[in-house]
C-alpha cells in the first residue's frame, strides 16, 4: 500500500507559547462547515493549573471549539499548540490525544460489554495498566454494576463510566462539554472532584456550558456567540466549590 504523503499545511505554525505554561494556545483559529462558520478567529490561551469555564447558547460553536483542540475536528484556518505540540501537524495532533481526553454527549462505550470490560480495553488501547480498573469504578460510583452490561446503564451512568476513564488516565488537559447536564447532584460532586485534581496536578480544564451554572470553581469564564468570544470575565463566576 502507498502512503498518502502529509498535506502542506495551509498557514504557518503559530509562535510556541512560554514553556511550562500555556496548556492551550490558540492563534486565529477558525473552523467551517462548508460556508457556515463554527468558529471564527479564536484567540486563546490556557495556562496550566486553569480551570476555564466557556458559556454560550445551543449553536455558539462551544463543542466545535473542544473538538479542534482535541483533533476531533481539524482547523479550517490559523493554528495553535496543545500541551506544547503544535496542532497543524500530524505528528503534533497525534502526542496531544496521548495526553487530551474529552468528555462530551458521546461517551464513547461499548454497549455490549461490561462496564469492566469497557475500562481493560480502554486500558490495553492506550498503554495503562489495568491494575486501577476498581479504584475508578468505585470513584464513580459504578464498583457494584462492574459486571453489567453497559447497554441497560442510563445516560448518566454511562456518563460515569466516562469519567472512570479520567481517574485512570489521568490527562493532563481534561475536555468537559456541557459535563453537568443531565447528572444528579453525586454524579456531579464527581465532576467537580476530577476538575479540582487535574488542575491542582498542574494539568488544565476547559468546560463548556450553556448558561446554566455547573458545580465547579472556575478560575475563569468566557462567552462564545455565534463563533467569537466576546467577553472575558476574570474572576470565578460560577461555582463556590464544596466546603
Amino acid at each position: 500500500m502507498t502512503r498518502r504523503a502529509a498535506e502542506p499545511r495551509t498557514t504557518p505554525p503559530p509562535p510556541a507559547p512560554a514553556p511550562g505554561r500555556a496548556a492551550v494556545y490558540l492563534d486565529r483559529i477558525s473552523r467551517h462547515y462548508g460556508h457556515v462558520p463554527g468558529i471564527s478567529d479564536i484567540t486563546l490561551s490556557v495556562e496550566r493549573g486553569e480551570a476555564l469555564l466557556v458559556r454560550g447558547p445551543n449553536g455558539s460553536g462551544k463543542s466545535t471549539l473542544l473538538r479542534v483542540i482535541a483533533t476531533a475536528l481539524t482547523p479550517t484556518s490559523g493554528g495553535g499548540w496543545i500541551l506544547g505540540h503544535d496542532l497543524g501537524t500530524p505528528e503534533g495532533r497525534a502526542a496531544i490525544r496521548l495526553d487530551t481526553e474529552l468528555i462530551g454527549d458521546t461517551t464513547r462505550c461499548y454497549l455490549d460489554l461490561t462496564a469492566a470490560e469497557n475500562l481493560r480495553f480502554w486500558c490495553r488501547m492506550n498503554g495503562v495498566p489495568r491494575a486501577g480498573v476498581a479504584a475508578a469504578l468505585d470513584r464513580v460510583g459504578l464498583l457494584c454494576l462492574h459486571s453489567d452490561p453497559v447497554r441497560g446503564f442510563s445516560p448518566g451512568m454511562r456518563q460515569r463510566l466516562a469519567l472512570a476513564r479520567c481517574y485512570l488516565r489521568r490527562p493532563e488537559l481534561l475536555l468537559l462539554d456541557e459535563p453537568c447536564a443531565g447528572l444528579d447532584p453525586d454524579a456531579a460532586a464527581i465532576v467537580e472532584s476530577l476538575v479540582t485534581e487535574v488542575a491542582a496536578h498542574g494539568g488544565a480544564v476547559l468546560a463548556t456550558t450553556g448558561f446554566r451554572p455547573p458545580t465547579f470553581r472556575t478560575t475563569r469564564v468566557l462567552t462564545l456567540f455565534n463563533g467569537e468570544l466576546t467577553a472575558d470575565r476574570r474572576q470565578p463566576l460560577y461555582g463556590t466549590g464544596r466546603p
